[in-house]
């Protein structure tokens, strides 16, 4: 979050690639002389039924321009993303195969990986109208399956690709299996349901789906989809695969989950409003005293505490200055300000970071000295907990750190340790929150790390992982919703700031779970409503994305109540949303306090 004047921007994707393109093989005819026995194998290569049988980074579907039918592909490159959709295919050994594929836009690729042979692709580099590419190749002796795709080049603009075929001979795969018959649930707690079904022939795996999302892959005939909230009615549909393909879906089965113990720390109310107070420097929004603010307050994070340097882990906690800030309190009336505020309920957190404060915990060293650190001012001040406001390059991902579940990378491995040791030692009342920027969270749907591929920004759901191995542990997640770019929702559709829309799409990812990078083998499970407050700019002053009060209202409606929505669909219903975090208590005095005056007129 910026000192100066908002809540710190994401950083766009960290390079463009600069090499030269390379040389690709050339161009080969598509033969009239075809075997009789070969087939189109590419699924809805003409896009007519959306995306359904490809895997893309940045695609959408789009009924103008086509070269055929009613739909096309749309596929936006970016910095360090080239746009890839791609499609696996089963092939015979030993067989000749012709990949064609209608394209416009610049530097578009159509090939194919994984032949068994030399690999192939062909590529335009200027197609104002549609135009075709053709390659052949020949599968090797064992290849079984060719994965086919298109892709645009970084940063140079959207592509269009249709009517896309893979001709040749087809494999003898059968059909896919009939869908699983039987669907029942056994054991229901609170936050997590077994499902059961019979067998189906043929099949040799299963999908869960919840609500209408893939939320896991099984081997058997059983599963138990965990991470759900308390006191919520959940929908689960199962479905049966094999080579040839995925069933239909089940008949739907519905269970309720019991009761939970509350969840969250003792003491919060259950619906709260953060926000962090400029407690180490003042600008435009000028310095406001602990003592002076609210009683509406119910987390007040004080901003902030920064390290000495990026990698030592030391943080230190240096209140406003008097040639700074002339009304700042002594230490006396602001540790007095802080104990008042603890008896009147609410809970004053020390935030780590913010958009100066880069912390990199490369080692074990600097992991004990940040423990050892944060635990002094937390003790200093008799502070009620932390909050993770990491930003810019604190947190990145090794090339080959690719599990969430399991991170490697030793500045994600080292916060996690920190955080648990500090949660250990203070333990059940200790409050933890984290204040990610879209760009680590929610962007993990389309992108993680440096991706399959490479060239991606290793900062790409970066905080998934930190989340993940905490989230017992998590007070608040509140994601900012502001600085943001576009964001991918689970509709496949990019959703932009300056509405309800973007706040209703952001946090439904967080309460539903979502696949990590497009794998739906690989799923963050949703977190609890209770752990879930959304982050919004207090003013057009304090950061881009500001939202109305009337924003305000339809986004709560939505998430809470499931009315006054608009154009994105929820996958569920969350009266037990904890609140909403701002940047900032002194922005929002600065304006009249409008933002705490519609949570209180909302939430009463």
């Amino acid at each position: 979050m910026d000192r100066t004047r908002r809540a710190g921007r994401p950083r766009s994707v960290l390079a463009l690639l600069t090499a030269a393109l390379l040389a690709v093989p050339g161009i080969t005819a598509l033969s009239s002389a075809a075997r009789a026995a070969d087939a189109d194998l590419t699924r809805n290569g003409g896009f007519e039924s959306g995306l359904d049988g490809w895997t893309c980074t940045a695609g959408t579907t789009v009924n103008s321009p086509v070269h055929s039918g009613s739909s096309a592909l749309q596929a936006t490159p970016a910095g360090s993303d080239n746009a890839q959709c791609a499609q696996t295919v089963t092939v015979q050994p030993n067989a000749h195969y012709t990949l064609s594929g209608y394209v416009r836009g610049s530097y578009v690729y159509l090939g194919a990986n994984g032949t068994g042979t030399p690999d192939v692709s062909t590529w335009t580099q200027s197609a104002p109208d549609w135009q075709k590419l053709t390659t052949t190749f020949t599968t090797g002796a064992a290849t079984t399956k060719v994965t086919l795709y298109t892709h645009g080049w970084y940063g140079t603009g959207a592509y269009y690709a249709d009517d896309v075929s893979l001709v040749g001979p087809g494999a003898s795969t059968g059909q896919p299996p009939a869908p699983p018959t039987g669907l029942r649930t056994g054991t229901v707690t609170s936050s997590s349901v077994a499902l059961s079904w019979s067998a189906a022939t043929g099949a040799t795996s299963y999908a869960v789906y919840r609500d209408g999302v893939r939320v896991q892959t099984a081997s058997g005939t059983s599963a138990t989809v965990t991470g759900l909230a308390p006191s919520t009615a959940y929908s689960f549909q199962v479905t049966a695969s094999n080579d040839a393909g995925e069933s239909a879906r089940s008949a739907a089965v519905t269970a309720t989950t019991a009761a939970g113990t509350g969840g969250g720390t003792p003491g919060l109310p259950a619906h709260a409003l953060v926000g962090y107070l400029h407690a180490t420097f003042a600008n435009g929004s000028g310095y406001t005293r602990l003592a002076d603010v609210p009683d509406s307050w119910d987390v007040i994070d004080l901003a902030f505490g920064e390290p000495t340097s990026a990698t030592s882990g030391d943080i230190r906690f240096n209140r406003c200055p008097v040639t700074e800030c002339p009304n700042v309190e002594s230490d006396a009336d602001f540790k007095a300000a802080i104990k008042a505020k603890q008896a009147a309920g609410k809970k004053v957190l020390i935030s780590i970071g913010g958009q100066n404060g880069q912390v990199q915990l490369t080692t074990t060293a600097a992991r004990d000295a940040f423990v050892s650190s944060v635990s002094n001012i937390i003790d200093t001040y008799g502070l009620d907990g932390l909050d993770i406001d990491f930003e810019g390059h604190s947190l990145s991902l090794n090339a080959n750190d690719t599990d969430f579940k399991n991170p490697t990378t030793p500045v994600i491995v080292n916060l996690i340790s920190a955080l648990k040791t500090l949660k250990a030692k203070y333990g059940s009342k200790f409050v933890l929150t984290m204040a990610p920027e879209t760009f680590f969270v929610q962007n993990g749907y389309q992108f993680y790390g440096t991706g399959k591929w490479g060239g991606q920004d290793p900062r790409c759901g970066a905080y998934l992982p930190v989340i993940h191995a905490l989230r017992d542990d998590l007070t608040l997640l509140h994601v900012q919703d502001y600085n943001s770019g576009p964001i991918m929702g689970l509709d496949n559709q990019y959703h932009s700031m300056g509405g309800a829309d973007f706040h209703i799409a952001m946090t439904d990812m967080l309460l539903t779970g979502f696949p990590v990078a497009g794998d739906a083998n690989n799923v963050f499970p949703p977190l609890r409503p209770d752990q879930v407050a959304i982050g919004m700019p207090a003013s057009t002053n304090a950061g881009n994305g500001y939202v109305a009060p009337s924003e305000v209202t339809k986004t709560l409606d939505c998430l809470t109540k499931k009315t006054n929505c608009g154009s994105y669909p929820t996958h569920g219903t969350w009266p037990a949303l904890r609140g909403l975090m701002t940047w900032s208590v002194n922005w929002d005095r600065y304006s009249d306090w409008e933002f705490q005056k519609n949570f209180d007129a909302y939430f009463g």
